[in-house]
């Protein structure tokens, strides 16, 4: 997928800066094809890259707990079983608070987040923060998107505060997808049947204006590294014993805030498990009872099931709750996954397909059926 980083706004001024390397710089950066270019330049200031949010899942995830470093060790549990990749296969990193108790969360694989860092070591922003550019939208309104077009690229910012980026030819499909939101159009004019009555234009956002950007990117293994000032080991030592108080605290209640996450982990297998195969819906060992729905050894290739099951999970999240299951199968054979929808308001079966099209799976339909596949090629 092309690095397309070009936000309508911000074109005049990219014209101001094409520099290859750059030492001791802020402001705000841009992939831009093999270089990095400078969209505003603030000498002495933290720098900012923005990176194509094509490469970025934003997510809206729910953390009822108190303690930030708890958040981070649960948010691997939160969010598994919206992933299709593995887990150990990707960098997650978690931004700010968009409602209570509910987090923006960004996912990139590990690969993307390496070859990012080496371009910036090597035009000296290897101190820069990460950020993905559908970020650098305003938030809309609750139900709403906000819809950048540009050079055949749709940037979208939420009602819910994420966002994300794909070519301007599927902007339809996904829209179809989520439900037809109200659109605002940020950048080129949206096709006429996005905007529909109601649909308003948003005004550019004036050059003085700060910027929000709730989300870095670096962060764990790829966090920024700081100078090595000598350190002020009293306040160290005092810091470090109110956090031991403090931490003493808040455990109690992060630990019961863990245990919940878990149990509603487990019920929902259990309820996924009795869908797909009711006679192994189990009352003991979850994880022996899912292992029993994978494709025995010397039948179809292995592994093929989850995956599969993974990511058409996250290709239906933008259809939301407006679509229900009434029974799964999975055939081993041709490795196609059938969803049996239950009949009544929602149960769109071309709103699904398009949902799932939208997310490169193969799917056809046979009335109230959807025979779901992996494309021809794809590895898993």
């Amino acid at each position: 997928m092309k690095l397309i980083l070009q936000h309508s706004r911000l074109h005049a001024r990219l014209a101001a800066s094409t520099i290859s390397k750059v030492r001791n710089a802020g402001g705000l950066w841009s992939f831009r094809g093999e270089r990095i270019v400078a969209i505003s330049e603030a000498p002495g200031g933290r720098p900012t890259v923005l990176v194509p949010s094509e490469h970025v899942l934003m997510l809206a995830v729910d953390l009822p707990i108190v303690s930030r470093r708890k958040r981070v060790e649960a948010l691997p549990f939160a969010i598994e079983d919206r992933l299709a990749d593995r887990i150990e296969a990707v960098h997650v990193a978690m931004g700010a608070e968009l409602e209570p108790r509910r987090y923006l969360v960004g996912i990139i694989r590990h690969e993307m987040m390496a070859a990012w860092l080496e371009r910036l070591e090597a035009a000296g922003l290897g101190h820069a923060a990460l950020v993905p550019d559908a970020l650098l939208l305003p938030r809309p309104g609750a139900g709403q998107w906000l819809v950048d077009l540009a050079e055949g690229r749709a940037c979208v910012r939420t009602g819910d505060g994420i966002g994300f980026a794909l070519p301007e030819t599927q902007l339809r499909t996904a829209w179809i997808a989520a439900g037809r939101p109200t659109c605002i159009a940020h950048g080129a004019a949206l096709p006429p049947e996005m905007m529909g009555e109601g649909t308003d234009t948003l005004p550019e956002r004036p050059a003085e204006s700060p910027l929000d950007l709730p989300l870095d990117l670096r962060q764990g293994g790829y966090a920024r590294r700081r100078g090595g000032a000598k350190g002020p080991w009293r306040r160290i030592g005092t810091v470090a014993a109110l956090g031991l108080v403090a931490h003493g605290a808040i455990a109690a209640a992060d630990t019961a805030a863990l245990v919940n996450i878990a149990q509603k982990r487990e019920a929902e297998v259990r309820a996924l498990l009795a869908t797909a195969a009711p006679g192994l819906a189990p009352d003991g060992d979850v994880v022996a009872a899912a292992t029993d729905l994978l494709p025995a050894e010397g039948g179809a290739a292995p592994g093929r099931f989850l995956p599969l099951l993974a990511r058409t999970s996250a290709a239906l999240i933008p259809v939301g709750g407006g679509v229900a299951v009434r029974r799964l199968s999975y055939g081993e054979s041709e490795g196609s996954l059938m969803l049996d929808l239950t009949e009544g308001e929602g149960a769109d079966p071309d709103r699904v397909k398009a949902a799932l099209a939208a997310a490169g799976l193969a799917a056809t339909r046979e009335g109230d059926r959807i025979m779901v596949r992996q494309p021809e090629g794809a590895g898993r």
